[in-house]
């Protein structure tokens, strides 16, 4: 898991191999419940967190009278759950840091159940701030080397305001600035460059290697936050192997 690419390729395609849709439609239709309620309001134009989980929502096929749905229980124009955010931080096996992203309807249980799974998993809750220092809130957009030209992708990122392209094994990774985000991925759809994963997310300022059972610890970790109902989003700084990655799954 070198960086960010690993961790987001084999995640997606375990996802999809799993089966795990309705889970992701659980947790993109709370984020834009709250966008809807928090970001500004209803109207997508206006509202760029609201625009930036519908199209995350479009982009798992997810029905439109869903999304219709969670905007208006945002809105308050159908009753729903009022969920709060929250973020947590900790530590895994060998103190790599790991954030996790929540929204929920009861605070007490989800902080009970995120202390416990740490504990199960070698690792252990801290408090705040203890590691959110270590990540920065970036644009992302991952694409496969085979899948375009390195040219015309710089080409098309950097002209649309794109910070860096970069190299990670077998992907090209697009790193921008949160406000960019949307902007360079337009650039990159006009350019029709298929990517595998593109969002905003929290990108770790530096790395840090896992082998063996401490790395086997992390990704059941991992997994197992990323299985919590009120789990929006778990982000680490572990860089782990391909290899011990698929292994796992």
């Amino acid at each position: 898991m070198s960086g960010h690419s690993k961790w987001s390729t084999i995640k997606h395609k375990k996802g999809a191999a799993d089966a795990k849709r309705g889970k992701i439609f659980t947790k993109l239709i709370k984020e834009i419940t709250v966008a809807a309620r928090m970001g500004g309001g209803g109207d997508i134009a206006s509202n760029p967190r609201l625009r930036t989980a519908v199209l995350a929502a479009k982009a798992e096929n997810m029905p439109k009278d869903n999304i219709e749905r969670a905007i208006k229980k945002g809105t308050g124009e159908l009753e729903g759950v009022n969920y709060e955010e929250s973020v947590y931080e900790g530590y895994g096996p060998s103190g790599v840091a790991v954030l996790v992203e929540s929204l929920t309807d009861n605070k007490n249980r989800t902080v009970a159940d995120i202390r416990h799974i740490f504990s199960k998993s070698g690792g252990n809750l801290g408090e705040n701030g203890c590691v959110g220092w270590m990540f920065d809130k970036k644009g992302y957009i991952s694409i496969e080397k085979a899948a375009t030209d390195e040219d015309a992708l710089m080409e098309a990122a950097l002209d649309a305001g794109a910070e860096d392209v970069r190299e990670d094994g077998d992907n090209f990774e697009v790193i921008t600035a949160p406000e960019d985000f949307e902007t360079v991925k337009e650039a990159i759809d006009k350019a029709s460059i298929p990517y595998t994963e593109a969002e905003v997310t929290m990108l770790p300022q530096t790395t840090a290697n896992l082998e063996g059972k401490e790395a086997e610890q992390m990704i059941r970790l991992m997994d197992t936050l990323e299985d919590c109902d009120d789990v929006q989003k778990v982000y680490t700084n572990a860089d782990i192997s391909e290899d011990v990655m698929n292994s796992m799954n």
